[in-house]
């Protein structure tokens, strides 16, 4: 990939004194979360998390941060914090772990419960855990640390204050300031307003929802829509969100027992991770709501919830397993009720779209954000981010978490608070803090990292790129025989087609052009079968161009007998 600042180049040495902060993900992206800070050649990590991929990725089941900028120093690395337990933010961990398997991970409670069972999956020894909250400080190398509670669309979610030598970092992580949250845990704004009372030097802010004006709507306001839709729900209800959304799956649990409906988990990271929620006291559940989904089906569809993963159409998800029909035991009728109580990923909406026309196809109704206040976001809204520069009153800005658009946004707000110094990076832009001024100071290459399967790293743009000139255009693939005294064609050429509406014969016509120009390759002394070869593919890619407007993928095969 392309780095899109071709204009910067490798950054100097660190003067000394400063800080080093280089994002190798999530900056000009909703996803893969990652950032370093580096001080006296010492190294801090906050999150490591994971970007899912669009249709443009056939193939490819994850997309991870590019640790190559890191991968030579990964000793010097103190600690890998996290803010919270979203898959954005912690999902890359065990592929970072797999190059250092004792990285220290710093986190609340919840976060490293829910890394630790995907470190389980991934087979991986249990690493030294340090499990904070609100208000703790500790120290890792040159880099003291200090907590702040912050409110999410997840538990346990924590800022966290960054204080060097070079000056104090507040990285805000995910956050919004909902002021009625179900849990109670507000966004702490006495300690933001006390961080800069003591002089916060560089500000990292959430920008996903910078665009979006006001506030960003109470998950309470939620509850009555939820509860309108069990009310008027005449059979089964299904519910997709994110398998990490507790507050989501309270809000469903207690409609439920309100309503005398008994609730089944569908899906692995569902049930692992609501399980795990519970187990720590995240979750109340009602007693008598929760039941094993096989039991669920003994139940009247008027008394049942399956509560699923698949929000986002994700393909092998649960639900897009519903939509299609071809779920194990869960299969959609007539006057069913799907609720998506979720926000759409930018990317993700064409996904989204073809599982509510597979569920509506069968007759069910599908609640969705689009036709009804089923979901609020997780993320501070304009007027809440002008409300924290007024309050931190940072000297530089740097907005983090968010597409291009969504940090341009975020980096007017806080100029127009008064911020003296706003910085706007993407992923791999060097940004340093040397005597209280941050300025971009080059760049580092951080690509896209395919997880393709088992495979890690091994798939390419250009392989990509392959595969969607196969999946949209087709492949021919040409067979030519040719003397290997004399050059000349001695059998085909034979031509197969796939993918490519015409049938085989249609190819007859390029067949002696085809013998033609190899003819004329070898009269010029060119009898490389290589060379051969790249001629079979410019006569029919310039054949097939001309004539059925298509660029489909050619392989040409020329074989000496």
């Amino acid at each position: 990939m392309s780095h899109p600042h071709p204009e910067l180049s490798t950054p100097a040495a660190l003067p000394k004194g400063g800080l080093r902060i280089t994002p190798l993900g999530g900056l000009g992206e909703v996803g893969r979360n990652m950032t370093v800070f580096e001080y006296d050649d010492r190294l801090l990590i906050v999150d490591c998390g994971v970007l899912f991929p669009e249709d443009s990725h056939p193939g490819v089941d994850l997309i991870l941060p590019d640790f190559d900028a890191i991968r030579d120093r990964l000793d010097q690395v103190e600690a890998l914090v996290l803010t919270h337990g979203h898959e954005d933010h912690i999902g890359a961990t065990p592929y970072l772990l797999r190059e250092r398997g004792d990285i220290p991970l710093v986190g609340s409670e919840l976060t490293l419960a829910l890394l630790g069972s995907k470190l389980r999956e991934h087979r991986l020894k249990e690493t030294v855990h340090h499990v904070v909250k609100e208000g703790d400080r500790i120290s890792f190398g040159p880099f003291d640390l200090e907590f702040v509670a912050v409110n999410h669309s997840i538990p346990d979610a924590l800022a966290v204050a960054i204080r060097t030598g070079a000056g104090m970092v507040l990285h805000t992580g995910d956050f919004k300031m909902d002021q009625l949250p179900l849990d109670g845990r507000i966004t702490d704004l006495r300690a933001f307003a006390r961080l800069g009372e003591e002089g916060v030097d560089l500000f990292l802010t959430d920008s996903t929802n910078a665009e979006t004006p006001g506030f960003t709507p109470a998950e309470k306001s939620i509850t009555p829509v939820i509860d309108r839709v069990f009310h008027e729900s005449q059979q089964r209800i299904i519910v997709a969100c994110f398998a990490s959304h507790v507050h989501r799956v309270q809000q469903i649990l207690d409609a439920a027992y309100a309503h005398e409906r008994q609730v089944a988990y569908v899906g692995r990271s569902m049930v692992r991770n609501m399980a795990i929620a519970r187990d720590l006291g995240y979750l109340k559940v009602p007693p008598g709501v929760l039941v094993d989904t096989k039991d669920l089906a003994d139940l009247p569809p008027e008394r049942q919830v399956l509560i699923s993963t698949g929000s986002q159409g994700e393909p092998m998800s649960a639900l897009s397993r519903i939509a299609q029909r071809n779920h194990n035991f869960v299969h959609i009728e007539e006057g069913d009720t799907v609720l998506l109580a979720s926000s759409l990923i930018p990317g993700n909406e064409n996904a989204v779209y073809r599982v509510i026309n597979g569920l509506a196809r069968w007759g069910a109704k599908v609640v969705h954000k689009g036709n009804a206040l089923v979901h609020v976001s997780g993320h501070a809204s304009a007027g809440e981010l002008l409300y924290c520069y007024n309050i931190v009153k940072p000297k530089n800005v740097l907005p983090v978490h968010g597409e291009i658009r969504h940090m341009r946004a975020n980096a007017d707000l806080a100029r127009a608070t008064g911020v003296p110094n706003v910085v706007v990076a993407e992923d791999g832009v060097v940004v340093d803090l040397v005597d209280g001024v941050a300025s971009v100071a080059g760049k580092v290459d951080c690509g896209y990292v395919f997880v393709d399967g088992s495979s890690v790293g091994d798939i390419t743009e250009s392989d990509l790129k392959d595969r969607r000139i196969l999946g949209e255009e087709g492949f021919i693939s040409v067979i030519v025989v040719v003397d290997s005294v004399t050059g000349k064609v001695s059998s085909g050429p034979e031509i197969h087609a796939r993918g490519f509406a015409e049938d085989d014969s249609t190819f007859d016509e390029i067949k002696q052009p085809i013998c033609d120009a190899l003819d004329r390759t070898v009269a010029e002394g060119n009898t490389d079968a290589y060379q051969l070869q790249q001629t079979v593919r410019r006569v029919v890619g310039r054949w097939v161009s001309n004539t059925h407007r298509r660029r489909p993928m050619i392989i040409p095969v020329v074989i000496e007998a």
